[in-house]
């Protein structure tokens, strides 16, 4: 199994007492007849060595009964999507894929409704002009609709809302095609591509793209918006956590996380495996948006991305901490996930909770303001 290495706080040199505000904010949020945040797990790593993970709450929200397991699985939601994109980077290495290629090269009917200008790096940047989800997106997910009809939506009824590299809109849309592009390259569905290229081999053997294969009783419930009420078609159906969408779906632990950004920091090797190159790492890791000539300058300088991950947006509401740079990447989900990597410091932290993100953003980036 390729683990990870547990140290004490002094060996990696922080500051304990600081490190049990964190926690005892992580208890305090977690704890009473109405927790601000049901469940949440917390990992701390530097210098290839993480602290023991912490665990508070409740396996499931609303509940008094059950405590959090030690094992638990949390669903990623939008953390998926820099590893969907990590995978990618796999076939640009083998000359399988690129990124300037455009999207019809690989999917000739995306040209419907204007969009053949779409370019492989657009997608992965989220500059495309894709909307960030279906116009049909609650009616197919209310008919508990395969993979394939969300492809084929995306695919041939998404129309851009502006021209290809000349604006900035997250768009969930632009992984999932990345997917399909997986798909057809490899052979492979995207879920058993990313557990044979990336998972398995790293040993990440609680990580999947869908939680068909996991032990379902280690899955830790979230908090659901208020459009999933009373159907059978949330985030904690079976449905949706056995359909594994690309742009959200992931299940994985704080450990197993841990290992995803070890790799990035050693330059896409982890305990001797080797899964991308220090060159493929680099320019995810890095500001892509300065190299499209026709985005707006202010964008590309204060709202960076590189290649799937995300760049500390600092100075905005996306911004993961005030004490954090701008060279750190990472990426948050809609569940209350967030992680992030800070290359200067060797160091990462992964807050995994079972909050919605429009609640709990603003507690995430307090935690990260300490542990920064």
């Amino acid at each position: 199994m390729n683990s990870l290495s547990f140290a004490k706080p002094s060996e990696l040199r922080f500051d304990n007492e600081r490190l049990e505000v964190a926690y005892k904010m992580l208890d305090q949020w977690t704890s009473g007849e109405c927790p601000v945040i049901p469940g949440a797990a917390i990992l701390v790593g530097k210098n290839e060595k993480v602290l023991e993970p912490r665990f508070f709450g409740f396996q499931n929200p609303g509940s008094s009964a059950d405590r959090i397991r030690r094992d638990g699985i949390f669903l990623l939601a939008s953390i998926t999507k820099p590893i969907v994109y990590l995978s990618a980077m796999k076939l640009v290495e083998k000359g399988l894929l690129s990124l300037v290629d455009p999207v019809t090269y690989y999917i000739p009917e995306f040209s419907a409704h204007h969009k053949a200008e779409t370019l492989i790096l657009h997608l992965f940047t989220h500059t495309s002009g894709l909307p960030d989800m279906l116009e049909d997106d609650i009616e197919l997910r209310r008919r508990h609709a395969p993979l394939s009809r969300f492809i084929h939506g995306a695919i041939h009824d998404t129309q851009l809302l502006f021209r290809p590299g000349s604006n900035l809109r997250y768009q969930s849309m632009g992984t999932l095609i990345v997917s399909e592009i997986i798909q057809r390259i490899s052979g492979t569905t995207i879920h058993d591509f990313i557990r044979q290229e990336v998972f398995d081999p790293l040993g990440m053997c609680s990580t999947a793209l869908g939680s068909a294969i996991l032990d379902k009783d280690r899955l830790v419930a979230v908090e659901t918006p208020g459009y999933q009420d009373g159907g059978d078609f949330g985030w904690n159906s079976s449905y949706w956590r056995e359909l594994g969408v690309p742009w959200g779906g992931c299940f994985s632990t704080p450990e197993d996380l841990g290992i995803i950004c070890q790799l990035m920091l050693n330059g896409g090797c982890n305990n001797g495996v080797r899964i991308l190159s220090p060159s493929s790492v680099e320019v995810m890791s890095t500001n892509r948006l300065d190299t499209l000539p026709d985005l707006p300058e202010s964008i590309a300088r204060t709202q960076p991305w590189g290649l799937g991950w995300q760049l500390n947006h600092s100075g905005t509401t996306h911004s993961w901490g005030d004490l954090l740079g701008r060279q750190v990447y990472g990426h948050t989900g809609a569940t209350g996930t967030m992680l992030w990597v800070d290359p200067q410091r060797d160091g990462f932290c992964v807050i995994l909770t079972t909050a919605e993100l429009t609640h709990s953003r603003h507690l995430l980036s307090r935690l990260s303001n300490i542990i920064a």
